[in-house]
């Protein structure tokens, strides 16, 4: 009988643990974005929509000024549209402050860069640590997760080590790592490849995506590599500012 009750209730928590299916999670609503080039203006936008389900693997593909990151860059707020509506978990973005974008990118959103971005000054482990710290986590807290996240991105060997002691490869598995550090409900990747040999890169894409299914993110990852692109379950093909074409598998 206690067996059983025992049983109803770690089954009962496994259901609470799983996250929920959420259509729509990321919301992009007739989207628009202009800069300007001295005295030209450039539309690297033009009435974009599309949304992306929780736990979506989704690429981003598109030869070069066909706005891939611009749309990356806008979803992750490091940037501000012009004209329509970016809805993350039922939050406007148009409608948050600064302080509330500023704990949306570190709680909800983590983000892999072509260039790494890592903290030359200190080794990978305190590179991974660094959000942690940024959002007050206790400090066992953080050396248990940084610890995980080492042998997840297969670095427990080289986490004394800082970036310029490292290949590229290694330091991108220092990037991926500390995006996933803040357990945030979203990856974004811009050229996540791109500094990185052909071999090289399509084992950090390969990771990248095995970790985003193994902690269930949903991931968003830009890319000019058709090839990479078809590695997602679903793939947006951009040309001129707009989505050209969208299709899964």
């Amino acid at each position: 009988m206690i067996s059983s009750r025992k049983a109803k209730k770690s089954a009962k928590s496994e259901k609470k643990v799983k996250r929920k299916v959420i259509k729509n999670f990321i919301q992009v609503k007739n989207i628009t974005k202009n800069y300007s080039l001295g005295e030209v203006e450039v539309k690297a936008l033009d009435n974009v929509s599309v949304s992306i389900n929780r736990g979506e693997i989704v690429s981003i593909v598109g030869h070069s000024g066909s706005g891939k990151t611009t749309l990356l860059n806008l979803i992750g707020a490091l940037d501000y549209i012009d004209s329509g509506t970016i809805i993350i978990d039922g939050q406007d973005l148009s409608k948050m402050n600064d302080r509330e974008l500023s704990f949306l990118r570190r709680e909800t959103i983590g983000y892999v860069f072509q260039n790494f971005n890592l903290l030359e000054e200190i080794n990978a482990e305190k590179n991974i640590e660094m959000p942690l710290i940024l959002s007050k986590k206790l400090k066992e807290e953080r050396r248990a997760k940084v610890e995980k996240l080492l042998e997840s991105v297969g670095l427990l060997e080289r986490r004394n080590h800082k970036p310029d002691q490292l290949s590229g490869g290694e330091q991108q598995r220092v990037a991926i790592a500390r995006a996933l550090a803040n357990d945030p409900d979203i990856i974004l990747a811009d050229e996540p490849t791109g500094n990185l040999d052909s071999t090289t890169g399509e084992k950090i894409l390969k990771l990248l995506i095995d970790l985003s299914k193994e902690y269930e993110k949903t991931l968003v990852y830009v890319t000019h590599d058709k090839e990479q692109a078809t590695l997602a379950s679903r793939q947006l093909i951009m040309t001129d500012g707009v989505i050209a074409k969208d299709f899964s598998e």
